[in-house]
């Protein structure tokens, strides 16, 4: 058998490179195999190199042993394999891992990978993916919507966040030992999914295919806010676990924290959260997850729990308490343990699964509605939100 060499390390191609050949990170399957095509070589050539890049994680097209030293070559001269580039990364003393990407035009997103809390080297290892550069949203308690949106991600900058995060423990494994340590993938990071569909939905697949990442449909969620078109598109086009940043049980409160309820109020979004449970395809979704951020005495009374059991009473599905997490200026403070724990016992009492999250990664700014960092301000959105506070600190 041959022996398969060690990669050390990973490199960026410069920006010249980067101008004159595809970067085959990100390339759906359809996509890799007509590339192949192009250069006068037979499909299965694509399932050998997606398996490389995904399962063994080399970017190096002289180590990949099973392709010919032409075929090398050839590639050498035509493609790379490039993730974005790693700014900052902070690993926390919880596990928790977070990665700064710069991407192309020097914009920051975030990234963070959460571990189960076995501390398992094999057990549960969950990754929160962004899909765009800030966010459009703005929905009221999230930092991340306050620095405004600058663009959405490409399917190579998505999926190479999760290249990077298990590339994290991999670097001094042997090729021939390497697998898969991220279990877990949830778009819930910078931006709405939604909004940047192709790319987002194209990175799924790669997760999923078993010449790519090979996950459990069950183990990649998608968070959206609501966008009620899309999550329709979303129940035809991949089958995946669906989360619901809901956040509020009625029109009027989710109005002012969920803004885009505006525009797709409770009715329409309880209604497309029901036919993608019960879509006509029979993988059959089997039930959807409730996100909800515990926002003290805004959204945290007993009448609001009653509210949010007859809204989702006809729709299966579990809810996850989120307690929040307050950054710089935000105008909200966390809902205290024993109120959570009250709001908890009447979903409970119910019928409803509710879990409440565990808060991680607070050290290093990485828990959830904090993935914010770096970002550059450019639509002064933070700017102007930090003034309009100021100033009402002041009247």
């Amino acid at each position: 058998m041959t022996k398969i060499p060690v990669v050390q390390s990973y490199h960026l191609a410069n920006d010249l490179e980067l101008t004159t050949k595809t970067n085959l990170l990100g390339m759906s399957k359809l996509a890799l195999t007509q590339f192949f095509a192009d250069l006068g070589e037979k499909p299965f050539r694509a399932t050998q190199v997606m398996k490389w890049i995904y399962q063994f994680g080399v970017t190096d097209f002289y180590q990949m042993t099973n392709l010919s030293k032409k075929l090398q070559e050839k590639l050498s001269l035509t493609a790379t394999i490039t993730p974005p580039a790693v700014k900052f990364k902070q690993f926390s003393d919880d596990g928790t891992r977070k990665w700064v990407f710069e991407v192309a035009g020097g914009s920051l997103v975030e990234t963070v990978l959460i571990p189960a809390d076995d501390n398992k080297q094999f057990g549960r290892k969950t990754l929160c993916i962004s899909s765009q550069v800030g966010c459009a949203l703005d929905c009221s308690f999230c930092s991340t919507g306050k620095q405004g949106f600058e663009r959405d991600l490409s399917a190579s900058e998505i999926i190479g966040q999760l290249w990077v995060a298990n590339q994290s423990y991999m670097e001094n494994v042997p090729v021939s030992e390497r697998e898969n340590r991220v279990t877990n993938v949830v778009m819930m990071g910078m931006g709405e999914p939604l909004l940047n569909y192709d790319p987002v939905v194209t990175s799924m697949a790669l997760m999923l295919d078993d010449f790519g990442f090979g996950l459990s449909k069950r183990r990649v969620t998608l968070s959206t806010s609501g966008i009620v078109p899309k999550m329709y598109d979303l129940a035809k086009d991949i089958d995946v676990a669906l989360a619901i940043s809901l956040h509020a049980p009625n029109d009027t409160l989710r109005d002012e924290l969920v803004p885009i309820n505006k525009k797709y109020p409770l009715d329409a979004l309880i209604k497309a959260a029901k036919s993608y449970v019960y879509d006509e395809n029979p993988r059959h979704k089997k039930h959807v997850t409730i996100e909800y951020v515990m926002l003290g005495g805004v959204n945290d009374q007993d009448e609001h729990a009653r509210q949010l059991v007859a809204l989702l009473k006809d729709l299966p599905c579990k809810i996850n308490l989120i307690p929040f997490n307050p950054f710089p200026h935000a105008p909200y403070q966390r809902s205290s343990n024993n109120r959570i724990h009250a709001f908890s016992n009447i979903l409970n009492n119910a019928g409803f699964v509710c879990t409440i999250r565990q808060t991680r990664g607070d050290d290093i700014d990485a828990a959830c509605g904090q993935l914010v960092g770096q970002v550059s301000d450019k639509t002064r959105r933070a700017k102007q939100w930090q003034e309009k506070v100021a100033k009402n600190l002041q009247s």
